[in-house]
């Protein structure tokens, strides 16, 4: 029990600043700076890149399609991103009330942070449109495929914000609270060096976290198509995006609407899950028109596509039938005697190559077939003389260009394809 108090009395009762942002690659004229934020985001995106693969090869997608398709929604997503923080946070780059007293050369450097979900999402959902486009995939079908991978990528990221002391949450005495080093240009003026922040990275990497799991569940459970589960993403997101926003005291534009003043980020999320939930339902309502598909239509696989490992497979088999000469010959000519059926070849092959039977060119006269033995009897089988009869008096149409065996330069008798179907 001692051991047990002990070591709850040595977990610490915040969560410390990070010692650590970055590291130096060494080079000829200087040094290259890798910051951590920039490894969270990279890492993000590889692991919801990965999931979102996984999906998109379930649902029957061409293969490294995704790829192609990644290479125009990571860099649209990152401007977009960009764009849309600039945007909310104006005034490091313009200055307050846009009185030009701000650096427009910070806008680029995206190191500092700064990247907007939404105009992430809007502009790497163009991108991602293009990509599909070229693809000759639906785009709903993507982002269907992507919605978990995108939470996922977006948990990890978050993780950036940590590294670089930013985006947290106002003043608390919870045990989990963040130090930020009071010497940090993000740290807030006026206040107590120990004071403690709210960890808004924590609370929504844990949030997007949960988040993944819950949409895997739902989509296998009910399967959901046409937008319907990248509908849900945007729903949980931003509901707990509201509440997480709302705790920030980082500097951001406001906005008044309906009396109420508050971020512009937090009216974005609400309007974005009411325009989301809305989009949910009335897809739910209306019927589908067009099949289960990630295809275009008119990009759908050709059917000799689809075949192409089909034939392969039965090669061998059409290739036996037709090949050994031994063993076919040796069959037709003792089921020439004594079948009805034997000597009637179809005109026409079918395209298959299943159960064909060829005609045995090599018994060539009728010296040979009589002197085969007759070993089948009953009420189907038609012998040699009755067989001569038939032929005399033209009771079935000779089917063109296959030889009688037994009668070279004859055409043998036999019923067409068509007929033999109709049996």
């Amino acid at each position: 029990m001692q051991s047990v108090l002990h070591a709850a009395a040595m977990i610490p009762a915040s969560i410390p600043s990070p010692d650590w942002s970055g590291f130096d690659i060494p080079l000829p004229w200087g040094s290259l700076r890798i910051h951590a934020y920039a490894l969270c985001i990279l890492l993000g995106i590889i692991a919801g890149l990965w999931l979102t693969s996984v999906r998109w090869t379930k649902r029957g997608a061409p293969e490294g399609s995704v790829w192609d398709i990644a290479i125009w929604a990571i860099p649209f997503g990152i401007i977009g991103g960009r764009l849309y923080h600039v945007v909310s946070s104006p005034d490091a780059y313009f200055g307050p009330g846009f009185d030009g007293t701000g650096d427009l050369s910070l806008i680029p450097q995206l190191q500092r942070g700064g990247l907007g979900i939404w105009g992430a999402v809007l502009l790497g959902a163009v991108g991602a449109w293009i990509g599909c486009r070229k693809a000759g995939v639906k785009l709903s079908a993507f982002m269907d495929a992507a919605a978990p991978g995108l939470l996922l990528a977006q948990a990890i990221g978050r993780w950036g914000n940590y590294f670089n002391q930013e985006l947290f949450g106002g003043p608390t005495t919870l045990p989990w609270g963040l130090q930020i080093d009071a010497e940090n240009p993000n740290f807030p003026p006026g206040m107590a060096a120990d004071t403690l922040f709210h960890p808004t990275f924590l609370y929504e990497s844990l949030w997007n976290f949960a988040g993944v799991g819950i949409l895997l569940l739902l989509d296998r459970k009910f399967r959901f198509r046409r937008g319907r589960l990248f509908c849900l993403y945007a729903v949980y997101y931003t509901l707990g995006r509201v509440w997480i926003e709302a705790m920030r005291i980082d500097d951001a534009e406001l906005i008044s609407l309906f009396g109420i003043t508050t971020r512009l980020n937090v009216w974005t999320s609400i309007f974005v899950l009411l325009g989301a939930l809305a989009a949910f339902i009335l897809l739910g309502l209306r019927k589908p028109t067009e099949p289960d598909t990630v295809y275009l239509p008119g990009h759908e696989p050709s059917e000799s596509d689809a075949r192409t490992d089909t034939d392969a497979g039965t090669d061998g088999g059409t290739d036996a039938v037709r090949g050994s000469d031994g063993g076919t010959d040796a069959h037709t000519a003792r089921s020439g005697t004594g079948d009805d059926t034997a000597d009637k070849v179809p005109a026409t092959v079918p395209a298959d190559g299943d159960n064909v039977r060829h005609s045995d060119s090599a018994v060539s006269d009728s010296e040979s077939r009589d002197n085969l033995p007759d070993n089948q009897s009953g009420p189907g089988h038609v012998s040699a003389p009755a067989e001569a009869s038939k032929e005399s008096t033209g009771g079935t149409k000779p089917a063109t260009g296959v030889p009688v065996a037994g009668a070279p330069g004859h055409q043998a008798t036999g019923t067409a394809p068509e007929a033999e179907g109709t049996k």
